[in-house]
């Protein structure tokens, strides 16, 4: 009962926080970078190269695709999928491009963030390194309060965005595939994450060296081969996004949603929770990584939105609304999974009894959760970290880990609504400093872009050593 009245009050807030207000200062804040920053998009295939060149000798922690496996193991996740349909179903098929814009546009803000955590990085006293918007904010900006409340919302998303919403859906796969009863599979992934996060960054990516991969490749394979069953629909698809993404009525075919603003609430808001470009987690696993200069760094992390958004979310809306034409409207689930598993039903292929479109999504699922969880355990431990201090690392550390294990659990019998309106919530409050720290020092941001990639020096190493934190 308590939850369905918070549940109710949360959709009220999300209706006001992901309004025309943040929709403008997300959306301005990426084409203001966008256009500030000479179109670093235009840059993706150097970063490809970079990405792919181990740079052992540099300060950091893990490898510069450690850290981007790590990025993408939380950004790669049900919003690509869940998220996706969430947004057509509610927001129409226009949210497709709306969507796929925040990726576009996006790609600079993430290359924002990742230039300014190895700006701002810090050393701990066991040679570890430690960044994002938290200490962006307290050296670049000089205001500690900020830093904080950035550092407890991203806590906070971290239980919700990072877990819950993840356990939850990942459950859901596991019933509905397995017919595993809901209460077993969050004791199971509570178990297995316990297992794995005590190992740390660097354990953490390595699993997720080795899922990201797999999981992606998958995933693809399964969108692409839908594509061909629906390529004679794919030009009526196309343009329906569209029109629809500008269209002030809804759209027919019983499609939900249709009017532009929602279709541009939900495609950004799923966008946002999808890439998290704007949202400032990415860049605390950015600032460990192996670097020899901020924007060789910065670089690497915008390919996760490339990838994540760009490639991935559009494939999945493609697919979903392709497959609502196919059908005529058939496709309206209001079950956001029910929704992507009717599409990929599609496929027509069938082993024995078992239909292995709707298997291929429900096996990316639980792989996209399960690699989040991990990723964003990374995020909100080093939030948790900044808020109470070094000198209380163990504990702090400790009582996170319990309670990400006890979210991990209950996300996975909370209801789909609550958990979804919790992230909703949470990622609206942890995105508004960090877009606002991303504004206030753009300066920074054009000087060093200038130095490093507009004057041809990114092979060189960065003169500015990371100062050791104080106790």
């Amino acid at each position: 009962m308590f939850l369905q009245q918070l549940d109710n009050v949360l959709s009220k807030i999300n209706g006001v926080l992901w309004g025309w207000p943040m929709i403008i200062l997300l959306l301005g804040t990426h084409l203001f970078l966008t256009i500030r920053l000479r179109f670093p998009q235009r840059y993706i295939f150097k970063a490809f190269k970079i990405m792919r060149t181990p740079d052992d000798n540099a300060p950091g922690d893990v490898s510069q695709m450690g850290s981007l496996s790590t990025s993408l193991a939380a950004t790669i996740g049900t919003g690509n999928i869940i998220g996706v349909a969430t947004a057509v179903t509610l927001g129409g098929p226009g949210a497709v491009f709306w969507c796929w814009i925040t990726g576009i546009l996006g790609i600079a803000t993430k290359y924002a963030e990742g230039l300014l955590a190895v700006k701002y990085r810090v050393r701990a006293k066991d040679g570890s390194m430690l960044g994002g918007p938290m200490y962006a904010i307290e050296r670049g900006l000089h205001c500690k309060w900020l830093a904080i409340f950035f550092s407890l919302f991203a806590a906070f998303a971290s239980f919700c965005i990072g877990t819950s919403v993840q356990s939850n859906v990942a459950a859901s796969a596991l019933q509905s595939t397995f017919g595993i009863n809901p209460v077993v599979s969050g004791i199971f992934m509570a178990l297995m994450i316990t297992t794995i996060i005590v190992f740390g960054v660097r354990g953490i990516s390595r699993v997720c060296l080795t899922l990201v991969p797999l999981m992606g490749a998958l995933y693809m394979l399964g969108c692409l081969a839908l594509l061909v069953v629906n390529r004679s629909y794919l030009a009526d698809t196309i343009l329906l996004i569209f029109r629809s993404a500008f269209s002030s009525k809804a759209a027919g075919g019983g499609f939900a949603g249709g009017a532009i603003i929602m279709a541009m609430r939900f495609g950004i808001a799923r966008g946002l929770f999808s890439n998290e470009s704007g949202l400032g987690s990415a860049p605390i696993i950015a600032a460990a990584a192996k670097t020899r200069n901020p924007v060789r760094q910065a670089l690497v992390s915008s390919t996760s939105t490339f990838w994540d958004t760009v490639v991935i979310c559009l494939l999945t809306g493609i697919v979903i609304v392709s497959s609502m034409v196919a059908t005529d409207g058939g496709i309206t689930d209001n079950d956001m999974m029910q929704l992507t598993q009717s599409a990929f039903s599609l496929l027509g292929i069938r082993v024995g009894n078992v239909d292995v479109g709707p298997l291929i999504v429900n096996i990316a699922i639980i792989l996209f959760s399960f690699s989040t969880i991990l990723g964003w355990s990374y995020y909100g431990e080093k939030a948790i970290e900044y808020i109470f201090g070094h000198r209380h690392n163990k504990l702090a550390r400790l009582v996170f880990r319990s309670m990400l294990v006890f979210v991990t659990f209950a996300g996975a019998v909370w209801s789909v609504s609550f958990v979804w309106n919790l992230g909703d919530f949470t990622n609206a409050l942890m995105a508004i400093p960090n877009l606002v720290c991303l504004l206030l020092l753009c300066p920074v941001l054009v000087s060093e872009t200038r130095k490093y990639l507009w004057d041809d020096h990114l092979d060189d190493f960065s003169d500015e050593e990371p100062p050791s934190v104080a106790d």
